[in-house]
């Protein structure tokens, strides 16, 4: 997704995951579509993208797709939040949506627990779709929860490390840290410090630190969230325990958590020209694909370096994975149009051309192995690092839940209350967290 749009979706995601379909009625999955998608028939697209850019982007997906199928006629709706697709749903008769996509794959969960969004594996299973064999992993991942597959992915976002190399070569370091002790110690090695603070800073470990969550510094791990039996399991799973450890020892090393705070408040915008990497102020940045061309548009005076961000010590082996989210698209259960609403998300999400047009139109990653490879995909050569990203089989996501993204804003309250040194026990940190977890999703069902 855009930028900007992602940044509405972040800031949303937290609240609309606690509340989305909450009372929804929107009728059960039918994977018995009775339309015939051959006849002449009108549908509903809704879709979140808003620049013009993308809109176009999108209208020329949609105009192919009408093409190869001249008796579906597609009316396209954007600038839409989930929000906005939950009351439609709810209010249901025809003017609600038969397609929709959302950018936040938090709500996954919710979509198919709640049946918001119909069952698409038997959709898949007729056209003879592979999930498996079309879709990279951690996004065939996050587009199903507990055996539904009520969504499938539309490109994606993927996280690696932005470097400095003018930074780099002044400070006698040839190469991006591969490791978290790495990062550290070439996060110390950049640091220029100024009376009591920064002239600049290596690598800003904060949480508040733009994209520094908790779940995005655990691509670097191997973090298996919950149990068998869906129970919280961060307390048990030693990862979680040995990032916060990691996380929390970087920011003592840099100078503690107030000195960087005060630091962090002198930062610009996360979406404008005065982001802290685009000035200088940090010398490497844990962000996704998007930050390449905006800080290439703000000119920032140096070279610019891409490389995955650093794995855990024990996983070295593993060094190039990283974290995965991205847009979803799935079918209103309360649409009597199911056949020809799925030869549209059909199209959209696994014929190869469309998904490369599409990702070079609005530069995200393609959301299909096949796309990844096309040589028809067009793109800056560091943002490569991206496509391998998302290829990389062992690149992670944050898998769906009955109540959204609540346990995310559980795990990260933790991280917030360890960074700052309010909680010294981090093993009682995770057990008090996941039993808040397993109490919030028990509730929610």
């Amino acid at each position: 997704m855009s930028a900007v749009r992602r940044k509405s979706a972040a800031a949303l995601a937290a609240t609309a995951a606690l509340t989305l379909f909450a009372s929804a009625c929107t009728g059960q999955s039918n994977s018995g579509a009775t339309d015939d998608a051959s006849k002449d028939t009108t549908i509903t697209f809704w879709h979140g993208w808003s620049a013009r850019g993308e809109v176009k982007a999108i209208q020329d997906t949609v105009d192919a797709f009408q093409k190869k199928h001249p008796n579906i006629k597609v009316d396209v709706v954007g600038n839409m939040t989930d929000d906005k697709i939950n009351q439609a749903l709810r209010a249901g008769g025809s003017k609600a949506p038969d397609v929709v996509s959302s950018f936040t794959t938090n709500n996954v969960g919710k979509f198919c627990s709640s049946k918001a969004f119909v069952d698409l594996n038997p959709f898949l299973k007729r056209d003879g779709i592979d999930p498996d064999k079309t879709f990279p992993k951690a996004m065939n991942e996050y587009t199903q929860f507990d055996g539904v597959r009520c969504t499938v992915p539309l490109l994606g976002d993927a996280y690696g490390l932005y470097y400095n190399k003018d930074a780099f070569e002044a400070a006698g370091i040839s190469d991006p840290p591969k490791t978290w002790s790495e990062l550290s110690k070439v996060a110390k090695r950049l640091t220029k410090t100024k009376g009591d603070s920064y002239e600049q800073l290596g690598f800003m470990p904060n949480y508040h630190g733009y994209e520094s969550t908790t779940e995005h510094y655990l691509g670097g791990w191997d973090p298996k969230y919950f149990d068998a039996d869906g129970k919280s399991n961060i307390a048990k799973d030693p990862t979680f325990a040995a990032m916060l450890t990691t996380q929390k020892k970087l920011v003592d090393d840099l100078g503690g958590f107030e000195k960087l705070e005060k630091y962090r408040t002198s930062f610009g915008d996360e979406w404008g020209a005065k982001h802290p990497f685009h000035t200088g102020q940090v010398a490497m940045q844990l962000d996704g694909e998007w930050r390449l061309a905006m800080a290439e548009e703000s000119k920032p005076g140096f070279e610019i370096g891409v490389a995955p961000m650093p794995v855990a010590d024990d996983q070295a082996d593993t060094y190039g994975k990283g974290y995965l989210t991205g847009t979803v698209v799935g079918i209103a259960a309360t649409s009597k149009k199911q056949n020809a609403a799925w030869e549209l998300a059909k199209y959209m999400t696994t014929d190869t051309d469309a998904v490369v047009d599409f990702a070079n139109a609005i530069h995200n990653v393609p959301s299909t192995l096949a796309a990844l490879k096309s040589p028809k995909l067009k793109y800056d050569p560091r943002f490569k690092t991206f496509l391998d990203i998302a290829a990389d089989p062992n690149s992670t996501t944050t898998p769906p839940s009955v109540n959204g993204g609540a346990y995310l804003v559980s795990l990260q309250n933790l991280g917030y209350d360890i960074e700052k040194g309010r909680q010294e026990d981090i093993a009682a940190g995770l057990e008090k967290t996941a039993a808040e977890i397993d109490a919030a999703i028990a509730q929610a069902k």
